[in-house]
């Protein structure tokens, strides 16, 4: 299968002029003629390329008000602690009268930062936006070697297989790749999801379910069965007597 000449990345990184606005949404699966399979598959190609780059560009256009946002909040933090125990000290050998209290209130406004920072998640967000686009790109650099690969073997080498054959490996190829990329985009969403997760459910939650625990077996073996005073045997149930052999 003769595929046409290409540079990987060249004209999707034209299309990267757009930043990425809102959230990560699906894109239309290009349709288009298999008369030429060559032509067919460097479109998807392309396609591909494209996604994975948008997908970059997101999470790198993300990180920058994180990225200010979390260092405003880290600086507000070590200001207050700083502040927060030199005024104390200030006003007690008498240099700055009177600052202990607005060193109280400077260590509660540092306290408050931190909080935020923790409760937002801003400074871990950050980090998580960085990881996921240099993953990305990690496999995009993969994938564009794995494809030139892929046009060098068909171009110098002998075909292996059928053409047929030679467009289901390139398929495979890039179905392998974008599922590469969802998955990052899916692991990133639940840590975001893990972080912000409020308090345990309750404990009436494994009710119904098999194997939910101890104290939910404890307390349906309770059930209809009323406690007995102390110092009271349970009585036992009235057996029926043997019957005499015949």
């Amino acid at each position: 299968m003769s595929q046409p000449e290409m540079q990987p990345g060249g004209p999707a990184r034209e299309e990267r002029g757009e930043v990425p606005r809102g959230d990560l949404t699906g894109r239309v699966f290009p349709l288009g003629d298999w008369g030429e399979p060559a032509e067919r598959l460097d479109e998807l190609y392309r396609w591909v390329e494209t996604g994975a780059l948008r997908t970059a560009e997101w999470y790198l256009h993300d990180r920058v008000r994180k990225r200010l946002a979390g260092r405003v909040l880290r600086i507000g933090t070590a200001a207050g602690a700083v502040a927060g125990a030199a005024l104390p000290l200030l006003d007690l050998t008498g240099a700055l009268p009177g600052a202990a209290g607005w060193g109280y209130v400077l260590l509660l406004l540092g306290a408050a930062c931190l909080g935020c920072d923790r409760y937002f998640g801003v400074t871990s967000g950050w980090m998580r936006d960085v990881a996921t686009a240099q993953a990305v790109q990690r496999r995009l650099q993969a994938l564009q070697f794995d494809w030139a690969s892929e046009c060098v073997r068909e171009v110098l080498g002998p075909a292996e297989g059928t053409a047929g054959e030679a467009a289901d490996r390139c398929l495979g190829v890039l179905r392998r790749f974008s599922e590469d990329v969802t998955e990052l985009v899916r692991g990133e969403t639940a840590d975001w999801m893990v972080e912000f997760r409020g308090a345990p459910g309750p404990l009436v939650q494994s009710v119904g379910v098999p194997g939910g625990g101890g104290v939910v077996a404890g307390r349906e073996a309770g059930l209809g069965r009323m406690p007995l005073p102390p110092g009271t045997r349970p009585n036992m149930p009235r057996q029926r007597p043997p019957e005499s052999p015949r």
